[in-house]
């Protein structure tokens, strides 16, 4: 399992939006412009440039070869570098980073059928060191497939796992 570095305050600010998140993810597979993002996003362009710089300027996005556009125009391609997997928000001192990944996933999660999405809710009671290796396993387990090379046949999909405090149940 990698270590992650903590984030710079200009990163941790970067990644504290649920839009910025989005674009991130719908830029993972593959390449989009900015047009291409405000569309997926339903979003203003003028809006979805300020993000796409911001995310460029940190280092998350890249800039690909410019292409030609419609009616003479140029177009630039942006694609999500993998980053954003390195870094720890936690003591950055910017609030609203572990929000936005919540807002991001509902968002996200409202435009699937949940008929077809594979749901898992469990209560537990772990021991400080019980919760310690858990915490381990998750995270070198999801370390484990983010490296796997993707297959060019397989399909895209999203995993949004919570670990918290469940203070409903406490006494």
């Amino acid at each position: 399992m990698g270590t992650k570095r903590r984030a710079t305050e200009a990163e941790a600010r970067a990644l504290a939006s649920s839009v910025r998140l989005r674009i991130l993810r719908l830029c993972l597979d593959q390449a989009l412009t900015n047009k291409e993002i405000a569309g997926r996003l339903g979003a203003n362009p003028a809006t979805t440039l300020h993000h796409v710089r911001k995310l460029v300027d940190t280092g998350f996005l890249a800039a690909e070869p410019s292409r030609p556009g419609p009616r003479g125009s140029t177009e630039i391609p942006y694609r999500a570098t993998g980053k954003s997997w390195e870094m720890d928000v936690r003591e950055s001192g910017v609030t609203g980073a572990r929000a936005a990944i919540i807002e991001a996933f509902l968002e996200e999660i409202r435009l699937v059928d949940l008929e077809k999405a594979t749901l898992i809710r469990l209560g537990l009671r772990l021991t400080e060191e019980d919760h310690a290796e858990l915490q381990r396993r998750l995270q070198a387990l999801a370390d484990e497939y983010r490296e796997k090379q993707p297959p060019p046949d397989g399909e895209a999909y999203s995993l949004f796992l919570a670990m918290h405090r469940d203070v409903s149940r406490d006494p």
